[in-house]
C-alpha cells in the first residue's frame, strides 16, 4: 500500500489533504516544521540541510505543499534569495532524500503565479511558457526546473500541479475580506466588472492531489486545477451573498474608473486581484486524468461561509 509524506501538513490547504488520507484511511506522514500534535512528525525549519529521514521512512509518494508563501508585505530584504531558500533549495533538498529513501511519486504543488498574474486574451495552461512577475512566481519556476532536472536524471515520477486561488472552510486574507463584504450588506462598486476568474476549493484541489499520487498518467505532467467555473468578482459576491441568505447590492461602476482610483490610491495591485481576469485551462487535467472537479462552487462556497458565520459568531443559513 502507498504511504504519503504530506510536507506543510499543518497549513490550509495540507490539513485539509490530511483529513482526506485519514478518512480513507490511507497511510501517511504529517510534516511539519515544529510539531504541534502527536500526529505531526517536526523536521525543523526548511532548508537545504534539513534531514527527511525519520518522515520519509517507509514512505512511497511525497505530496509537496510546504513552501514560503506569497506575502502582501514583504519585509525580507532579499525578498527573492528568502523564497529561494525554502521554494527551492529545501524543495530540492527533499526531492533528493525521497529518492533515496525508495520514494517513487514526488508530487510538487506549485502555483499559477509561474504562468503569470493576468489573462487578457485565453486562460493559461502548463504548456505556455512561463513568465513569473514576483519572487515567489520566480521561485516555483525554479523549484519546478529543478525538480525536473532531477527527476530526469533520477529516475523519480514527478507530477507539478499549478493551483489558482484556493479556498475553503478557514481560508483568510483576501477571500475572508471578501466574504466580510458580502456579509457587510453595504453597496459595493463591482456591478458593471465583467472579469473571469478561476479558484479552486480545498475540497476539489485536494482530489487532484491524491489522484496525481497514484494515477499512472500522471509523472512528467504539469496540471492546471481549478473549479471548472470562472466568475467575475460581481458573480463571486452574489454568489457569496446567496450563501449568507442575503442580496448582493452591487453599484454598476466602470472598472477603468475604479483602477483609475486605485491606482491615485498606491493600490494598483490590489485592483488587478479584484479587476482582473486570471482563468486557468483545465481541459489536459481532464483528458489526462479522467479528473472532473468533485464539488460544484456554488456548495464549496456554502461550506466556507458556513465556516466563516461560525467563526464570527454568526447563525448559518
Amino acid at each position: 500500500m502507498h504511504k504519503i509524506l504530506v510536507s506543510g501538513a499543518n497549513g490550509f490547504v495540507g490539513t485539509a489533504l490530511c483529513q482526506a488520507l485519514a478518512q480513507r484511511q490511507l497511510p501517511f506522514v504529517a510534516a511539519v516544521r515544529a510539531a504541534a500534535t502527536a500526529q505531526h512528525y517536526a523536521v525543523g525549519e526548511l532548508d537545504a540541510t534539513t534531514d527527511w529521514s525519520g518522515a520519509l521512512d517507509g514512505c512511497t509518494g511525497v505530496i509537496h505543499l510546504a513552501a514560503r508563501v506569497h506575502v502582501m508585505q514583504e519585509t525580507a530584504g532579499d525578498a527573492l534569495r528568502a523564497y529561494r531558500a525554502v521554494n527551492v533549495e529545501a524543495t530540492l533538498n527533499l526531492a533528493r532524500q525521497a529518492r533515496a529513501a525508495g520514494v517513487r511519486r514526488f508530487v510538487f504543488v506549485s502555483s499559477v503565479k509561474v504562468n503569470g498574474e493576468a489573462t487578457p486574451r485565453r486562460p493559461f495552461t502548463g504548456a505556455d511558457v512561463p513568465a513569473p512577475l514576483d519572487p515567489y512566481g520566480q521561485s516555483k519556476l525554479e523549484a519546478e526546473q529543478a525538480l525536473q532536472a532531477f527527476a530526469r536524471e533520477s529516475g523519480m515520477e514527478l507530477v507539478i500541479v499549478r493551483p489558482p486561488l484556493v479556498y475553503g472552510p478557514g481560508v483568510r486574507a483576501n477571500f475572508q475580506r471578501l466574504m466580510g463584504l458580502a456579509h457587510g450588506g453595504w453597496p459595493l462598486p463591482f456591478g458593471a466588472v465583467h472579469n473571469r476568474r478561476s479558484m479552486v476549493s480545498l475540497d476539489n484541489l485536494v482530489d487532484l492531489l491524491l489522484l496525481c499520487s497514484v494515477h499512472p498518467a500522471a509523472p512528467g505532467q504539469v496540471f492546471m486545477v481549478s473549479d471548472g467555473q470562472d466568475v467575475s468578482i460581481a458573480e463571486l459576491l452574489r454568489m457569496l451573498a446567496t450563501a449568507m441568505g442575503k442580496r448582493a447590492r452591487l453599484v454598476p461602476v466602470p472598472a477603468a474608473l475604479l483602477g483609475a482610483a486605485a491606482a491615485v490610491l498606491g493600490k494598483s495591485a490590489e485592483a488587478q486581484r479584484l479587476l482582473g481576469s486570471l482563468q486557468v485551462d483545465i481541459s489536459h487535467t481532464r483528458q489526462t486524468l479522467g479528473w472532473r472537479p468533485a464539488v460544484g462552487m456554488q456548495e464549496s462556497l456554502n461550506k466556507t461561509v458556513a465556516s466563516f458565520l461560525s467563526r464570527r459568531g454568526a447563525p448559518s443559513t
